[in-house]
């Protein structure tokens, strides 16, 4: 049977989703190593924009928190580049993180899940299953930030290097393992999800009320179901 494109937009791409995030920050890494924090700045920036285009032409869009990402780079490494000053790409990532961290705790307090938006892909969960994920992302992006600014004024540029690229990214992948369990517990059952990621394709595929966390009268509150789609008793 033919796949549409559509189709394969639909489907994840979980090499390339890794290939797209890893890879600037590898070649950022690397040439750290050999050159000046400058150059890998440059190195970075490039690879940045490659990683996108690669994502646009693949999945024809962006996950909103590569794009803020990206933008951040390339602001910051603009920046660091024109001024000759690496203190705006160390600071890169504390803006970025706490741009995330307000982005998904603010639309909590509207009772709104964004992180749906990026990873309606990979799980599916219940509306209380999103919002315990997204507050526990905030505070997660949110440490990286107070992280980020403790290791790059007290530390040397290596160090925050090291940390950048391989920190965040071993502190990421733990915490996904961690939450593991809570997205077990909230499986929302079978079927894969055919959503863009896009705030207004998932905003049409899930009612209002279901987007929002809540319906008239309060709180959603939802009966485990396990991975058969089963509820249990």
């Amino acid at each position: 049977m033919a796949v549409s494109a559509g189709d394969r937009q639909d489907e994840p791409h979980t090499m390339l989703d890794f290939a797209t995030e890893l890879g600037p920050l590898i070649i950022f890494h690397v040439v750290n190593m050999k050159f000046r924090l400058i150059t890998a700045t440059a190195a970075f920036m490039v690879v940045t924009v490659l990683a996108g285009i690669a994502s646009l032409m693949v999945k024809g869009h962006m996950p909103i928190t590569s794009l803020i990402t990206s933008v951040g780079v390339l602001a910051f490494g603009t920046l660091t580049l024109v001024l000759d000053d690496d203190t705006f790409i160390k600071v890169e990532a504390t803006v970025v993180s706490g741009l995330l961290s307000t982005l998904l705790g603010g639309g909590l307090l509207f009772g709104r899940s964004f992180i749906v938006v990026t990873l309606d892909r990979i799980f599916n969960l219940t509306t209380q299953g999103w919002r315990i994920l997204t507050f526990r992302w905030a505070m997660f992006f949110a440490g990286i930030a107070i992280l980020n600014e403790v290791i790059w004024r007290t530390q040397t540029t290596d160090a925050w290097v090291n940390f950048r690229t391989l920190g965040v990214t071993t502190l990421s992948l733990l915490l996904g393992y961690i939450l593991m369990p809570l997205t077990e517990r909230y499986y929302a059952g079978a079927g894969s999800p055919s959503v863009q990621s896009s705030f207004v394709q998932v905003r049409r595929r899930l009612p209002e009320s279901e987007f929002r966390g809540d319906v008239e009268g309060g709180p959603v509150e939802q009966e485990p179901i396990d991975r058969r789609g089963e509820r249990c008793d």
